[in-house]
């Protein structure tokens, strides 16, 4: 399929994501974590695997991992009066950006102490925690990576039909925060406030980080216009995430792996939709280290995206000079 072709598809995605989100916000983000996520989860590191996770050493994507089970340990057994959530996060990003670009071990132990130096010097700055620990792996990870992802794209295949899909993404992003019609008749059901219970710090966070309201109790989200506002957009930001993902299987080519590979990975996506179906939040808890496995070992991806970008710039720059 032609670029152009896949541009355009993903403008129709990105339009479709915003409807929905608009009227059915909590729904849509149930379905899509549950029904999209894991099948994007599973291919996104098969694929990674396949490109050696984009780090110049072999083996590097263990430490991610190890941090990554760290992580979620420490999430499940927290030790008392001490949180290392954001710690382990950043350090992780920080050392994939090692990873991409270093090789040398000698210098890369250098740069790991300094990196935890100024890590124990933000852990005093107003928000660390909340910008890394809470919307770094979720909101930043499906909405600022995915669109440095098109950008970098975009730019390098100099594509006019990339270039509207990135402006029709962050329209459709004004627009949810913009227009907050009343009088839509909308109402969280119990089993999507049930199921939604694990990921309401998100919202309750964003909305008085923002200062969209002054929330006194965290359940207000399922009641509140604010809540109903940050919910489309956090609808919108990760459906189209896992859309975008898909739309690009014949430019990414994350589909083909051997059969074994292809049929565990299928496998193993209808087993999580089971589990979902059944408890949502249980399938939630099983799938913890897995949606957190995907975020850390894409860092690296991330590190290119943003690079890329750069040189990008630089590049265009260059040439109207």
């Amino acid at each position: 399929m032609k670029s152009s072709s896949i541009h355009n598809i993903n403008t129709g995605l990105i339009i479709l994501s915003c409807i929905v989100a608009f009227y059915i916000p909590f729904e849509l983000f149930l379905f899509s974590y549950g029904i999209l996520g894991p099948l994007h989860y599973l291919t996104e590191i098969g694929w990674l695997h396949k490109k050696n996770y984009f780090t110049k050493g072999k083996y590097d994507f263990l430490f991610l991992a190890l941090a990554c089970v760290v992580l979620v340990y420490w999430n499940y057994k927290p030790p008392k009066h001490y949180g290392l959530t954001a710690d382990i996060i950043l350090f992780s990003l920080f050392v994939s950006a090692v990873f991409v670009f270093i090789k040398d071990w000698l210098y890369r132990v250098v740069i790991f102490a300094l990196a935890l130096l100024f890590i124990g010097f933000l852990n005093n700055v107003p928000h660390y925690f909340t910008w890394i620990a809470i919307f770094l792996p979720t909101i930043i990870h499906v909405f600022i990576f995915t669109w440095a992802f098109m950008l970098y794209g975009t730019l390098k295949e100099k594509s006019w039909q990339g270039a509207l899909s990135i402006l029709v993404l962050v329209a459709c992003s004004i627009i949810l925060f913009t227009i907050q019609p009343h009088g839509l008749n909308y109402e969280v059901s119990d089993y999507s406030q049930k199921s939604y219970r694990q990921f309401t710090e998100l919202n309750y966070r964003l909305i008085n980080f923002f200062n969209m309201d002054q929330l006194t109790d965290i359940k207000q989200i399922f009641t509140a216009n604010a809540g109903f506002v940050i919910m489309r957009f956090i609808a919108f930001a990760y459906t189209y995430h896992y859309l975008n993902w898909f739309s690009k299987t014949s430019v990414i080519k994350w589909h083909l792996v051997p059969k074994r590979t292809l049929f565990i990975t299928i496998g193993l996506w209808l087993v999580s939709i089971v589990l979902y179906i059944y408890d949502y939040n249980l399938g939630l808890e099983v799938l913890f280290f897995l949606s957190f496995l995907h975020v850390f070992l894409e860092f690296p991806l991330n590190v290119v995206s943003f690079t890329g970008i750069g040189k990008e710039v630089l590049a265009l720059r260059r040439s109207k000079s």
